[in-house]
């Protein structure tokens, strides 16, 4: 186990946000606040990365130390972590939008100077690693590199905020995913139905496509 800049274990492990990223690049989450897991690809679960709010980044297992911005004065706190393909480098991405790129992960832009209608929740690359899409709380959609712009939700009303995406597995697609379980669905991705009008106790935490994109 490595680190680049530390803070308490016992607390990393309370409140990670654990996000799994399976060999065929799907990914699955469950959330706490306050900091992010990211599993190595294609590895067993002894492999992945923690990273907190601050930009600390622990690395275990098989998982590479690439870097962080931990020694950095960040106007934003991190708020997410996504490896890439290979599990050689990886996104982390703050609230503004901010993008840090290590290891093989591509920078190809970011929202950090642009003023943002509602914080950024999440990114998501496309499936060669050659750009990604930046996603809003009220669904506002930002694509760079060769990640296209299908349409948001952005103009829209929202009963919950969006809190997840997921990609078809051409990248001319995507859903969008509130909080409620609501399922917004862009391009050629099909809608398959939702939690939105069965509210549950408990929050939605992901959406996730199947290797068809069918479902």
């Amino acid at each position: 186990m490595a680190r680049v800049r530390g803070v308490a274990l016992g607390a990393l492990a309370i409140l990670a946000t654990l996000v799994i990223v399976a060999p065929a690049g799907r990914v699955a989450a469950a959330s706490a606040p306050g900091h992010s897991v990211a599993h190595t690809s294609g590895q067993s679960g002894a492999s992945f990365w923690l990273v907190t709010a601050t930009g600390d980044v622990w690395n275990f297992g098989n998982a590479g130390s690439f870097g962080s911005p931990a020694n950095l004065t960040l106007a934003h706190p991190i708020v997410g972590v996504t490896p890439t393909g290979d599990s050689g480098g990886y996104w982390l991405v703050a609230s503004d939008g901010g993008i840090f790129a290590y290891g093989d992960a591509g920078f190809y832009g970011s929202t950090g100077s642009v003023p943002l209608n509602r914080p950024i929740v999440t990114m998501v690359p496309t499936s060669d690693g050659q750009g990604y899409w930046l996603v809003a709380s009220d669904g506002g959609i930002f694509a760079f590199g060769d990640a296209k712009f299908e349409g948001s939700t952005g103009s829209l009303h929202l009963n919950e905020p969006i809190i997840s995406m997921a990609a078809t597995p051409d990248g001319q697609g995507y859903w969008l995913m509130a909080s409620d379980g609501g399922i917004f669905d862009f391009g050629d991705a099909g809608f398959s139905g939702s939690m939105g009008s069965a509210p549950s106790a408990d929050p939605a935490e992901k959406v996730v496509a199947d290797e068809t994109g069918a479902g």
